[in-house]
């Protein structure tokens, strides 16, 4: 099947309208299973997405090694992204020149592929000058093993001071109903011609359609820490939920489907990354990009996210 597709950047990176990420098939949302990911994964290229997110963080190369088994045999057909920046066991920024070498060459080898078609800085290092850490990411540009670069988790400063070194295509943040933060970054994105890819576009599950309080979810899940499961805003933001529901029932679509289409329908340079490890979570998101919402529909969903409560996790 084919996509409507998308250009991020000025530097001729096209990626289908959705894209994939990977992160919960090894990484923060509890146990998984490799056969069911990679079984995920093969479908969604199968509907129409060509693009695919990982980093060294998710499983440090385990999520890597897992993206690059699945995506093998159709390796010419996809665009794959990873990011460096993490070093563990306290999962502190670490951007030297010598670790981002160490880190990007791995990735290669965790994902079997001569070529990274976008390398991120996964969050700004205070401790490294951003000149020269895009400085060690251009080298891999110049070798032909690296195609376009991408900035995740930053400010404007940075993105401004990466893009005068080497052009940024992509700009990777987090974006959806529940958290607009990034939209501050709009006006310097737009500036630069940068491209974005929006990740945890449902709200780290609270927009799929099936939240539950936190005491339905694995003690090592990632969700027990983040400020929309807290008790003193879990109902409000489900009530919150509960109005987009409605919204989306008389479209006849999924939550998730309009939670996608919400961002797809603000810019026509962004890319949301949903990720599940369901087939038919997978066919349910891939199937939002045919989903066009009007001007009155936007404006009430904008308002509703008013009334989200917490704040966005970083990173």
């Amino acid at each position: 099947m084919t996509m409507q597709q998308r250009t991020l950047g000025r530097q001729g990176l096209t990626v289908s309208a959705i894209g994939y990420g990977a992160m919960g098939t090894t990484f923060a949302y509890g146990p998984g299973d490799d056969t069911e990911s990679i079984a995920a994964i093969r479908a969604a290229h199968e509907l129409g997405v060509t693009h695919f997110d990982t980093a060294e963080l998710y499983g440090w190369g385990t999520g890597e090694r897992l993206l690059g088994a699945a995506l093998a045999p159709i390796r010419d057909q996809v665009t794959i992204a990873t990011k460096f920046g993490f070093t563990p066991p306290a999962y502190a920024p670490d951007s030297r020149p010598e670790h981002v070498r160490q880190v990007v060459d791995a990735s290669l080898r965790n994902l079997g592929t001569d070529s990274i078609d976008v390398l991120y800085q996964h969050i700004h290092d205070p401790a490294v000058p951003i000149e020269d850490v895009v400085g060690v990411m251009q080298e891999f540009v110049h070798a032909g093993k690296v195609r376009y670069l991408g900035l995740s988790n930053t400010d404007a400063t940075q993105i401004r001071r990466a893009h005068a070194v080497h052009p940024i295509s992509v700009l990777q943040t987090e974006y959806s109903v529940f958290s607009r933060e990034s939209e501050e970054l709009f006006p310097t994105v737009d500036e630069l011609g940068i491209g974005l890819v929006a990740y945890s576009p449902l709200a780290r599950g609270f927009l799929s359609g099936a939240v539950q309080p936190r005491d339905a979810y694995a003690p090592d899940d990632l969700r027990h820490q983040l400020e929309w499961w807290a008790p003193e805003h879990f109902e409000a933001n489900v009530a919150v939920v509960a109005e987009l529901t409605a919204i989306a029932e008389g479209r006849g679509i999924r939550l998730s489907q309009l939670a996608l289409a919400w961002i797809l329908a603000k810019r026509d340079d962004v890319v949301p990354i949903p990720g599940s490890r369901n087939t038919a979570r997978v066919a349910e998101n891939a199937a939002a990009a045919d989903v066009v919402l009007s001007t009155d529909e936007v404006a009430r969903i904008d308002a509703l996210s008013r009334d989200v409560r917490g704040k966005r996790a970083m990173g």
